[in-house]
């Protein structure tokens, strides 16, 4: 008997810095969610296709969820809760080497109400002993109606292929959304900022918060030349972070574009010439015309 075809919408929860960009770019092998140490850098919902031969994963990886301190805030939350209604599958991911948190109870209680299956996604099992996990698994069990329990390394792969078969027994049948080769539903220009604030978050480490966008103002490949040419502004929050990410002659900056640069010619196959600029508009996290210059439209949720 031949098997059905299975398609659906998963959805990849947890606190802020459990490994959930990683596992998204661990399973579907290419770099499309921006990874940082820091909390809140994951700000959109970033899809991405797994198509095998007979299922098709679409990943949704929601913004880390904690309280909301500012509208920016306020919004990715909106944005990550709005999602377990449209999905067929909901991954709740911790990180075992930090335990159980007032973070993990704040988001059992927004799954609650939640008729989707919940799977309880226990990461980072690399850095704990494994006699370690069970007394882990029994304080999460206790708190809430887990549909599976599994445990996973995303940074080494432990454990992922069996995650995966789970997540295709509860998939529903349905069909193939995406062409087998695309791994995202999101156009080159928005991953292509994420490469670079995920250089300028890595590069300037401590001393900038999360407060860096940036916008992609061009990019343009001309006739007869090899070349994609992109510029990008990296727009802060006040002028000593301005003067950071430019750092001493330019240097800071120098190195944020050369390493984007690296990633962005392996997303796009072909040579990049990247100018960046960087500037400072106040208070822009808190300012909803500036959330949507920045791709945060509150109206799609």
């Amino acid at each position: 008997m031949e098997n059905k075809h299975k398609s659906g919408f998963i959805s990849i929860v947890g606190r802020p810095n459990v490994g959930k960009s990683t596992f998204l770019n661990r399973v579907i092998g290419q770099k499309i969610a921006i990874m940082s140490d820091k909390p809140q850098t994951t700000r959109n919902k970033i899809q991405g296709v797994l198509t095998t031969n007979d299922s098709q994963m679409i990943f949704i990886d929601t913004p880390g969820i904690h309280k909301p301190k500012h509208k920016l805030g306020d919004f990715m939350i909106k944005m990550a809760t709005n999602t377990f209604r449209e999905v067929d599958l909901i991954l709740f991911m911790i990180n075992v080497d930090e335990g159980y948190g007032r973070g993990d109870e704040y988001i059992m209680d927004l799954l609650k109400d939640v008729k989707t299956p919940v799977f309880l996604v226990l990461n980072k099992i690399d850095t704990v002993q494994p006699d370690d996990l069970l007394p882990i698994i029994d304080q999460y069990r206790t708190k809430f109606n887990f549909t599976e329990i599994v445990p996973i390394s995303a940074l080494e792969g432990n454990n992922v292929e069996v995650l995966l078969n789970q997540i295709s027994e509860y998939l529903p049948e349905g069909p193939q959304y995406y062409p087998a080769d695309q791994v995202t539903d999101h156009p080159e220009r928005f991953i292509i900022s994420e490469l670079i604030r995920e250089k300028a978050l890595h590069m300037t480490r401590e001393e900038i918060p999360h407060s860096i966008a940036v916008s992609i103002e061009q990019i343009k490949k001309e006739n007869g030349r090899e070349v994609v040419d992109i510029m990008a502004t990296i727009v802060v929050e006040r002028d000593s972070q301005k003067g950071i990410v430019i750092g001493k002659r330019g240097a800071m900056l120098k190195e944020i574009g050369q390493r984007a640069r690296e990633d962005i010619e392996n997303l796009l196959g072909s040579k990049v010439y990247l100018e960046l600029w960087v500037k400072v508009q106040k208070d822009w996290r808190n300012k909803a015309n500036s959330l949507r210059d920045f791709g945060f439209n509150d109206k799609e949720y």
